[in-house]
């Protein structure tokens, strides 16, 4: 491998990559080291108390189930779960006789069966990969030690293994409840979480020089209720509805993702021509924001890659193809991994300047999970009131954007109560 050496670091300066591996993943590599070796703790007892409530409602949800079916049945078996649906109580059925979830969705309310199937495999999945599947992977020390991936996806995130806690999502009460079986190691500590605020959206904005868009956000607007007055032509953010401000949401994010008019209309429910619609003042209020796709695109087009702002690479083999569908793919990466890869490089750099931060002061509170645009942190009580302002302060002053960074804290007894 030494012999390599030469030849890797000529191939980083020649792509402009090297201050990239010696200033950001290459020191980043020893505090992951150190995270993995902190670990942290899960509480036993809590979770199997979870274990025995979730197979409760496991349980009823099979006897309920069995009932509307009029018959026993394996209900993790797709095949099983189709000729129910499809034969014996003749839902209308997709030509592949599908059970995937999105389609299920669709016929729920042809029969009470459907949302309780649903039920179930959300209820067997939060049971087998999370409840039971986290108690394997505790140690001696009652800690479980998430292994970091640093170079496997493509966008510069980090991923995790054994377990991947990276997946725990918050959107999901029953699988956010999973938090609560995570402690800190000591009595007199607290867990700290601290994730960025819509970094992607700041991050589109500051790479598109949306002013309009900076401006909201520097001026700290809602700006989910800001662009919901755009697409729907509404004067007065007070006649705003719920509805319409989620509606606008998914607009936000799905642009940053190249979403079409086609996926947009699925995911809201409405009609391709409405969603068309949504997207295009969308672009007429940010047309930076379409500028900047299109330019994105083009350039990838051109050199078969896209940039972050700290240089990362990301290679887009599919962006010439001469499938339409890998094609349309390729676009859609090379719209979002500059954005999303930029947040990624920005959540590293504030781990390097938090590491430092501690380690120069010498704190006690140690670095524990990093959960793509969140830290988590375990805090001794005297250090929390101190370490708080100073760690959020380092994070968004993490990159110099025209948009302001912003955090979001909590602490708690658990990750649950830290969020």
């Amino acid at each position: 491998i030494y012999k390599l050496k030469d030849q890797v670091i000529n191939s980083l300066k020649e792509r402009d990559q090297l201050k990239l591996y010696c200033d950001l993943e290459l020191p980043l590599a020893s505090i992951l080291a150190k995270m993995e070796q902190n670990g942290i703790r899960l509480d036993i007892s809590t979770i199997r108390k979870m274990e025995e409530e979730v197979q409760e409602k496991l349980d009823d949800l099979t006897l309920r189930i069995y009932k509307l079916a009029n018959k026993e049945f394996n209900i993790n078996s797709y095949a099983q779960v189709a000729e129910v649906l499809y034969d014996d109580l003749n839902l209308p059925a997709h030509k592949k006789r599908s059970t995937a979830a999105d389609y299920l969705e669709e016929i729920a309310s042809f029969h009470p069966i459907v949302n309780l199937i649903l039920d179930y495999r959300k209820y067997a999945k939060l049971q087998g990969t999370y409840i039971k599947g986290l108690q394997n992977f505790v140690h001696g020390d009652g800690k479980i030690h998430t292994i970091y991936n640093q170079f496997l996806t493509q966008t510069g995130r980090l991923s995790s293994k054994e377990p991947n806690l990276q997946n725990i999502t918050i959107r999901d009460d029953e699988q956010r409840m999973v938090r609560k079986a995570f402690l800190p190691s000591n009595e007199n500590s607290y867990l700290l979480s601290i994730d960025y605020s819509q970094i992607e959206l700041r991050v589109l904005a500051h790479m598109a020089d949306a002013t309009s868009l900076i401006n909201a956000f520097n001026n700290d607007e809602d700006i989910h209720l800001q662009t919901a007055m755009k697409i729907f032509d509404i004067e007065n953010k007070d006649d705003v509805t719920s509805l319409q401000r989620r509606q606008a949401k998914a607009v936000n994010f799905g642009i940053i993702y190249g979403i079409s008019d086609w996926g947009l209309a699925e995911q809201l429910g409405v009609s391709v021509s409405k969603a068309k619609d949504f997207i295009n003042k969308y672009f007429a209020t940010f047309p930076e924001i379409k500028t900047y796709l299109d330019k994105a695109v083009s350039d990838c087009e051109k050199n078969g890659y896209v940039k972050t702002l700290f240089n990362r690479i990301r290679y887009v083999k599919e962006i010439n193809d001469p499938n339409y569908t890998v094609r349309e793919f390729g676009k859609r990466v090379a719209m979002n991994a500059p954005i999303q890869g930029t947040a990624a490089d920005i959540i590293k750099k504030a781990m390097l300047d938090i590491d430092k931060l501690l380690n120069d002061k010498n704190y006690q509170t140690k670095m524990l999970l990093q959960i793509h645009d969140e830290l988590v942190f375990e805090v001794p009580e005297n250090e929390l009131m101190e370490v708080i302002p100073l760690i959020c302060e380092t994070m968004e002053n993490a990159a110099s954007l025209k948009v302001r960074l912003k955090v979001d804290y909590g602490y708690g007894k658990n990750w649950y109560d830290a969020k």
